[in-house]
């Protein structure tokens, strides 16, 4: 059996490499139209910035490594540029020499990838990507020169680590999104913190805006504004090579990327899409969704190898789990966040939570900030959010296993989470969700978020700050009052009539009050994720 495999890296390279582990005598083949077929597309923004500093360690295999050690036919700078299903041939140009064949197939695998979004704007030729090793070759050639501005188009996880990157080699950088935030994955709240920590870096920020034209040493805005830019990056996002697949009349999904079964075939049983190129199944509502990320293409290249060779295998559905470093900020997401739960009319309860990274008795904690999505009736978790400096990565990979395996939020609780002092919690920040979200639950707590604020108070709520005195007077929401949680019993009586909106720092001794005041038959709220939450939003 012959299986031709377009497209090398993630997806493709763990195909070829799978299907080679099981079964010895398969015939391989791998069609790669770039000079180089197996690297870290991740790692490229982190050698413009000399981070990594040798070019060769993203190169994980070459051609000869890969026919010696898997047997596998691997050709770089081999493009398709035709697929006959009903022949069962795929038409390869060599780009080297010109030449162009038939390759003959059993199976097809397609792992294309996704291609850059280029905007058609007057001199956008000027502008620069960073998808491949050529456009990283390019790019540190650019830096040659010695630009000492540059503006990325873009405010994605790719934008903004190039952003960090060329700031890192001196340039005055510029970030430009179109969107009033970056971070898409991130509800605003979150969003402001990874506002404040780009500025502090050093990158401005131009929100709200987009590319209008790119000129010789500066780019124009859409509302008539120029900024110097010797150097132009854009990172505005990615669409999926689709253009084979729908010209040999695979189908086409919703989403714009090449519809596949759990079992990744296409409209043709003979077929199969992995990678940034094929349309995923959202974990959460269950239709189809667009996922680039490396770990969802490798995982799907090793299991199409597998039904290949026929084993009983399906696709699970995706998460799109992702991390971003941004200059001092972990920055991790997972599932939906509040503004999809939002627009698809689910409801939903949010917590905000601003926990410390470790025991805050221990030195170095470091607070971090929280939010979960979850389903008030059932439980579910809907998604995660967390921006911090420590500990943010295995609070969100711990709730993304939990969405995995179906646990509801209020059973976060019952995680029993590795635990001393220099690591973690008693009570580890991933517990503390669940304990809140019980309570949200069952009644015991009501909750009022920081955008609801605003229609409550008009509503006649009475705003309380349960801070200390000297933490009331060094900022507070205005038209609050202040009675601090220690003497509350004793000045119930001082306040107003009426239901009554509780806040502290980030929650947890507001919680107490509302308790407390619930307990003496008022009406009380607490405001979820406190006057750190609502700081962090409307200061964005």
């Amino acid at each position: 059996m012959k299986t031709v495999i377009i497209g090398g890296v993630a997806g493709g390279m763990s195909a070829a490499t799978r299907l080679r582990r099981l079964d010895e005598s398969a015939e391989i083949v791998v069609l790669e139209r770039s000079g180089h077929v197996s690297y870290a597309n991740c790692g490229l923004p982190y050698h413009l910035g000399g981070v990594i500093a040798e070019r060769d360690a993203l190169l994980l295999q070459t051609p000869a490594s890969l026919r010696e050690r898997f047997a596998l036919d691997v050709r770089v700078r081999h493009e398709v540029i035709g697929i006959d299903a009903a022949a069962r041939t795929v038409t390869v140009r060599d780009l080297a020499s010109g030449a162009v064949y038939a390759e003959t197939y059993d199976h097809l695998v397609l792992s294309p990838g996704a291609a850059p979004f280029v905007p058609d704007v007057p001199g956008v030729k000027r502008a620069r990507t960073l998808r491949t090793v050529e456009d990283l070759d390019a790019l540190v050639g650019a830096l040659a020169a010695e630009p000492r501005t540059a503006v990325v188009v873009g405010g994605g996880f790719v934008g903004l680590e190039t952003a960090e990157n060329l700031r890192r080699r001196g340039l005055d950088v510029t970030v430009v999104e179109l969107a009033d935030q970056v971070l898409a994955p991130l509800d605003a709240e979150l969003a402001a913190l990874v506002h404040a920590e780009l500025r502090r870096g050093g990158v401005a920020l131009e929100l709200g805006t987009a590319l209008a034209a790119v000129h010789d040493d500066t780019v124009e805005l859409t509302d008539g504004r120029r900024l110097a830019a010797d150097l132009v990056v854009l990172a505005i996002g990615v669409r999926p090579d689709v253009a084979l697949a729908r010209e040999a009349g695979l189908a086409i999904g919703p989403r714009g990327g090449i519809a596949v079964d759990e079992h990744m075939r296409t409209s043709d049983p003979r077929i199969f899409a992995v990678g940034d190129a094929a349309e995923k199944m959202d974990a959460v509502a269950g239709g189809p969704v667009l996922v680039p990320l490396a770990n969802a293409a490798n995982r799907a290249g090793r299991q199409v190898a597998d039904v290949i060779a026929g084993r009983p295998v399906r696709l699970a559905p995706s998460l799109g789990t992702a991390i971003v470093k941004v200059f001092g900020l972990t920055v991790a997401v997972t599932g939906w966040n509040e503004k999809r739960a939002r627009a698809a009319g689910r409801d939903h309860r949010v917590i905000h939570t601003h926990p410390a990274s470790h025991a805050g008795y221990y030195p170095g904690a470091a607070p971090m900030a929280l939010k979960l999505v979850f389903d008030p009736g059932s439980g579910e978790i809907l998604g995660a959010q967390a921006v911090g400096t420590e500990g943010v990565d295995k609070r969100v990979d711990v709730i993304a296993t939990a969405m995995r395996a179906g646990l509801t939020a209020p059973e976060l609780a019952d995680l029993e989470l590795a635990y001393a002092p220099p690591f973690g919690s008693a009570k580890d920040p991933v517990n503390m969700l669940g304990y809140v979200a019980a309570n949200l639950m069952d009644g015991t707590t009501q909750s009022v978020q920081w955008h609801e604020l605003e229609a409550a108070v008009a509503a006649g709520a009475h705003l309380v700050d349960v801070r200390t005195a000297g933490e009331y007077a060094a900022g507070h929401i205005p038209g609050a009052l202040n009675v601090p949680l220690d003497g509350l019993r004793e000045r119930v009586g001082e306040l107003p009539a009426g239901s009554l909106v509780v806040y502290c720092g980030v929650g947890v001794r507001a919680h107490t009050a509302t308790r407390l005041l619930t307990g003496l038959g008022r009406r009380a709220a607490n405001l979820d994720g406190g006057y750190t939450t609502w700081k962090a939003a409307t200061a964005a």
